[in-house]
């Protein structure tokens, strides 16, 4: 497969911050592409240079085969943008948001009405489109807004966060829409602050850190590069939270990570169903009760705190940040 992006010693500072150091990545053509990383790691800086709202100070970046800093006029006709919100106008229907947007990109009447038709059909709106936009739900706001995108028939769709603020059945909604995309040929390149997001849509994740790439490869490439498994636990009160992180620590496996939401207590461990039995014993020999127990390869979210040493947070908008 071709490249769709291509960065080479990409760098950009803001300041005497560095945004980006010396970034490398390779996104291939046909996929969804997912790009982690903690606040600060220069995830938004990527993207906005991608789409042209920034220049790079140093390196190199081609995007569908343009020069990113020679022609970014034709790097903007092959790229689609959707940001954290949805920038739709409530006061008009979908189809006449889609038509509005259609005639901004330059097509005529006709032209515009037959693209957002199609764009409506494609993202299954076809039946709501003449409806007011303000009467839509979170996720149909959001699919419409990815609609606007589409209109002018991007190869590359830039999604930052696209499903902030959406319940999780919208969020599946959105996320079929995505993969119906990718199916008639646009590319994705995805930022999230859900793991899940990247491991459910995400044919390629790549983890940066402090503005460089420190990991590539599929989801399931990721978590075998960390290896091992999750032992993890269920208590039944608050109160045994630390008592079970305690006996997990004198086995002397891992970090012991507590989610104090979930009552869950969880250690990556390279022994398998031997270290599970361990656990088992520990808890049975001091009397913790239990609501479950079990083993589990390990997710994005562990190979995510692995390689950057710090979990997830929520990230701010597409504002010009450092960020």
């Amino acid at each position: 497969m071709s490249a769709m992006i291509e960065a080479r010693g990409l760098t950009k500072r803001f300041g005497k911050t560095v945004a980006l150091d010396g970034l490398d990545l390779v996104a291939e053509a046909g996929q969804v592409v997912a790009v982690l990383g903690p606040n600060g790691a220069g995830k938004t800086t990527f993207v906005r240079t991608v789409a042209t709202l920034l220049r790079a100070d140093a390196g190199t970046l081609r995007v569908a085969g343009y020069d990113a800093r020679k022609e970014p006029a034709a790097v903007r006709s092959v790229i689609g943008l959707a940001g954290q919100f949805a920038a739709i106008e409530p006061a008009m229907t979908g189809r006449e948001n889609l038509e509005m947007v259609a005639r901004l990109f330059g097509q005529g009447r006709k032209a515009a009405k037959a693209s957002a038709a199609a764009v409506l059909d494609q993202l299954g709106l076809t039946d709501d489109g003449d409806r007011l936009a303000r009467t839509y739900s979170g996720g149909m706001r959001r699919r419409l807004d990815l609609g606007a995108s589409l209109v002018g028939a991007p190869r590359l769709l830039l999604l930052d966060e696209p499903t902030t603020g959406l319940d999780p059945r919208s969020r599946i909604e959105l996320w079929d829409a995505i993969r119906k995309l990718v199916q008639a040929g646009t590319d994705v390149l995805l930022t999230t602050q859900y793991l899940d997001e990247a491991d459910h849509l995400a044919s390629q994740v790549v983890i940066i850190d402090h503005g460089t790439s420190v990991a590539t490869g599929s989801p399931a490439e990721l978590k075998r590069q960390i290896g091992g498994s999750i032992v993890e636990l269920h208590v039944r009160t608050d109160e045994d939270l630390p008592r079970v992180a305690d006996l997990l620590r004198q086995l002397d496996h891992g970090e012991v990570q507590i989610d104090a939401a979930t009552r869950r207590v969880s250690v990556r461990v390279d022994s398998g169903g031997e270290a599970l039995m361990e656990a088992l014993r520990s808890m049975h020999d001091s009397g913790v009760e239990l609501a479950d127990i079990g083993m589990r390869q390990p997710n994005l979210d562990e190979v995510f705190l692995s390689l950057t040493g710090r979990p997830t947070e929520v990230s701010g908008s597409m504002a010009v940040t450092a960020a």
